[in-house]
C-alpha cells in the first residue's frame, strides 16, 4: 500500500510539474519569438538597406566604435556573449535583461554595415537573458531558472531559424558535451514550437530548409565518401574556431583600446570587401550558402567567409557564429565533395551540417538540423559524415565556456573546457 500511495505521489508531483512547465515554457515561447520574429525583420531590413545602399560599407568603423561605447555605456563593456548564457544553465550565473537589447541593436547594426555575422548566436543571447530575467520575476528557484534559460534559448533560435526540433536539442545538448540536460525537454520542446508557430503565423518560415537536390543512393562507396568529406569538414570546423579565438587574441593585444580595435577592424573587413570586388561575403552567408547550393562553385570561398567573420567578430562587432560556420562548410562542401564524388548539393548541405557538428560539439543537433533543412532524404549519410566531424574535431569549440564532460574517445570523465 505504501509503494501504491508513493507512486500516486510521484504521478501527481510529475502531472503538476508538467502542466507548470507547459504554460511557462508556452508563455516563453511566445514572448522570444515575438522578439525574434521583430529581430529578424529587422535583420532582412538593414540586409535589404545595404544591398540597396552599398555604400553602406563605408560606415563599417564607425559602426565598431558605436557598439564598443554603447555596451560600455550599459555596464556590458567586458560582456561575454554567449558564453555568458552557457555558464547561466551550467552553473546559474547571472544574465542580465539588458543583453537583449543591447545584442539586438548592435546585431542589427553589424548586418546593416556589412560586418560578417550571423543571428541564431544572437537570438540565443536574447533569449536566454529574457528567459533568465522572466525566471527571476517568477521566483523561480536556481534549478528551475536554468530550465527557463534553456526555454527562452530555444524559442529565439526556432522563431529565427525555423527549425523547432533542433532548437530545443541545440539548447538542451550545447552546454555540456557529453550531458544532455533532459528534464528540460518537454519545456525546451514546448517553448521552441510555441515560437516557431507564433514566426509563422507573423509570415515566416513559410518554406524551411535549402535545395540541395537528392542525396546519392547509400552504398558503400557514397558512406566511404562521406565520411571522408566528414573527416576533412572536422578539419574546417577546427581552422574555424581557432580562427575566431585567435583573432580576438591578436586584436586584444595589437589594440588596447577597444573603441579603436572595433574600427580597425571595420577598416579591413572594408578593405577585404572592396579587394573582393562584392558583398557575397558581408552579412551572415545565407545569400552565398544559397548560390553555392544552386550550383555554384568557389573554391576558396570557405578561406574567405573565415577571415571575414573572424575580423569581423574578433573587433568587437556583435553578431552569431552559426550561419558563418554553416557557409563555410557549404562552400567547402561544394569544392571537396564533388572531386570525392558527391553530387554538388549534396555535399554543399553535408559540409554545412559536419562543420557545425565540429564547431558546436552538438551531433545529435547537427543530424537534426540535416533533417529539418533538407528532408529526410540521405539521413544516413549525413549521420556518418557529423559521426565523424564530431570526433575529429577534438576538444576544439565555438565557445570558450562550453564543457566537454564526457571524452569524445573513450568511455571517461573528462570535464574540461572546450580549446
Amino acid at each position: 500500500m505504501e509503494r501504491i500511495v508513493k507512486g500516486i505521489r510521484n504521478v501527481g508531483i510529475g502531472c503538476l510539474s508538467f502542466l507548470k512547465w507547459v504554460v511557462m515554457a508556452g508563455a516563453m515561447g511566445l514572448i522570444v519569438g515575438a522578439v525574434a520574429v521583430a529581430f529578424h525583420w529587422c535583420i532582412g531590413t538593414a540586409t535589404a538597406l545595404r544591398i540597396m545602399h552599398p555604400w553602406l560599407i563605408w560606415f563599417l568603423p564607425v559602426c565598431g566604435c558605436a557598439i564598443v561605447w554603447l555596451y560600455k555605456i550599459c555596464g556590458l563593456g567586458n560582456d561575454r556573449g554567449t558564453n555568458l548564457v552557457l555558464v547561466a544553465v551550467r552553473d546559474g550565473a547571472a544574465v542580465r535583461l539588458r543583453t537583449a537589447p543591447l545584442i539586438f541593436v548592435s546585431t542589427v547594426a553589424t548586418h546593416l554595415v556589412g560586418g560578417s555575422a550571423g543571428r541564431e548566436g544572437a537570438a540565443l543571447q536574447i533569449g536566454g537573458s529574457i528567459g533568465a530575467w522572466t525566471g527571476r520575476q517568477l521566483g523561480l528557484d536556481e534549478k528551475d531558472l536554468r530550465i527557463m534559460v534553456m526555454c527562452g534559448m530555444a524559442g529565439a533560435f526556432s522563431s529565427i531559424f525555423g527549425t523547432p526540433i533542433t532548437a530545443a536539442v541545440f539548447a538542451m545538448e550545447v552546454v555540456s558535451v557529453g550531458v544532455m540536460y533532459y528534464a528540460a525537454f518537454v519545456p525546451c520542446m514546448v517553448a521552441s514550437v510555441s515560437g516557431f508557430l507564433l514566426a509563422q503565423a507573423l509570415g515566416l518560415h513559410g518554406v524551411v530548409g535549402y535545395a540541395a537536390g537528392s542525396p546519392p543512393p547509400l552504398t558503400g562507396a557514397s558512406m566511404l565518401q562521406s565520411v571522408v568529406l566528414g573527416a576533412m569538414c572536422a578539419g574546417v570546423s577546427v581552422v574555424f574556431c581557432e580562427g575566431m579565438h585567435i583573432s580576438h587574441k591578436l586584436y586584444d593585444r595589437a589594440i588596447k583600446d577597444p573603441a579603436l580595435r572595433a574600427a580597425v577592424g571595420g577598416v579591413l573587413v572594408l578593405a577585404l570587401t572592396l579587394l573582393a570586388g562584392t558583398q557575397i561575403y558581408n552579412g551572415s552567408g545565407d545569400e552565398l550558402i544559397r548560390k553555392l547550393l544552386g550550383g555554384q562553385t568557389v573554391w576558396y570561398a570557405f578561406l574567405v567567409k573565415m577571415l571575414f567573420t573572424a575580423l569581423t567578430l574578433g573587433a568587437g562587432f556583435r553578431g552569431g557564429e552559426i550561419v558563418p560556420a554553416l557557409c563555410v562548410g557549404c562552400a567547402f562542401g561544394t569544392w571537396m565533395g564533388p572531386l570525392l564524388g558527391l553530387p554538388h548539393g549534396f555535399s554543399g548541405a553535408l559540409g554545412m551540417t559536419a562543420v557545425f557538428c565540429g564547431a558546436t560539439n552538438c551531433p545529435i543537433s547537427s543530424i537534426l538540423l540535416s533533417y529539418e533543412l533538407f528532408g529526410g532524404q540521405g539521413m544516413v549519410l549525413f549521420s556518418l559524415g557529423c559521426a565523424v566531424s564530431y570526433m575529429l574535431s577534438g576538444y576544439y569549440g565555438l565557445y570558450s565556456e562550453q564543457k566537454i564532460v564526457y571524452s569524445k574517445f573513450r568511455t571517461e570523465w573528462i570535464n574540461r573546457k572546450a580549446t
